[in-house]
């Protein structure tokens, strides 16, 4: 691999971050073994495939290591694997802080519930779909930040992994299966993911018709996690001013919300059904 394509993409870190202490301490870490070897900066970046100005940021914390650059350290600096153990820290800290907040409740959720309105559910969503939405986005995110988003999407569907597995309800806009972002043939992939996901025993995907005459979710979109202790956290666009909330009286209201668009929604065989046909019209 040359200097040039291992620079790239950067993974910044954000000062206000509460990991950026643990990426300033991986960064040390190298630097003191690198200094206890009598290596240059040049020369271990000669070393190990990797341009001296990133070597630089990534001992000082400004930088986020890759698997790979930790690898390389590694074995250059004959540390042991004590680098290579910060993989699994710096794997976590490529996600956006918000990112990182979503996975940590969804990896404890024993149910979850939500109803999407503009776009497929992120949980739901291929890779080529997620990056669709990321590179659409306005002001636009540049290159960097579109790949590190896309990388904490698709790390959230280890959910589906989970063992024992959650219960995971959702309920799709039918306009959310025909809207072509990206392409008919991304819409076509996502559409077949949904089916593929939709044959999970915990998986229960409904869709709203567009032609329903009442529909309980015009507020925007809502979803409660559930927890093993019995607590919970919810959120809608409609109500408590879009906060996550955690009051039992508040969570009934969306509870109640949510209950009434599966009720209106079509069951999970239509909505297969549904799916099926318009992936047959795409």
């Amino acid at each position: 691999m040359s200097s040039e394509s291992a620079d790239e993409p950067g993974w910044d870190v954000s000062p206000e971050d509460e990991i950026a202490p643990v990426v300033e301490a991986t960064g040390r870490q190298i630097r003191l073994w690198r200094e206890a070897a009598g290596m240059r900066v040049v020369e271990f970046g000669r070393a190990i495939g990797y341009g001296e100005d990133l070597v630089r940021k990534v001992e000082r914390g400004a930088r986020i290591p890759r698997a790979d650059f930790l690898d390389r350290a590694d074995d250059a600096l004959n540390a042991g694997g004590r680098l290579r153990a910060f993989k699994e820290d710096m794997e976590k800290a490529r996600y956006p802080k918000k990112v990182r907040e979503l996975k940590m409740l969804e990896e404890r959720a024993v149910e979850l519930v939500a109803y999407c309105d503009h776009n497929i559910h992120g949980l739901l969503q291929t890779e080529d779909y997620a990056r669709s939405l990321f590179e659409m986005r306005q002001p636009a995110y540049s290159r960097d930040e579109v790949e590190r988003a896309v990388l904490g999407r698709m790390a959230r569907r280890s959910v589906f992994d989970r063992d024992p597995a959650p219960s995971l309800v959702f309920v799709q806009e039918e306009v959310t299966l025909r809207r072509p972002l990206g392409g008919r043939m991304i819409l076509r992939r996502q559409l077949e993911r949904l089916l593929e996901v939709g044959q999970l025993r915990n998986v229960t995907i409904q869709v709203m018709p567009t032609d329903r005459e009442e529909h309980a979710g015009m507020q925007g979109e809502t979803q409660v996690l559930k927890f093993e202790d019995g607590t919970a956290v919810g959120r809608s666009e409609g109500a408590f001013n879009g906060r996550p909330v955690t009051e039992p009286r508040q969570l009934r209201i969306l509870e109640l919300r949510h209950g009434m668009i599966r009720a209106q929604a079509l069951g999970p065989r239509e909505s297969e059904a549904l799916i099926e046909r318009v992936l047959g019209e795409t």
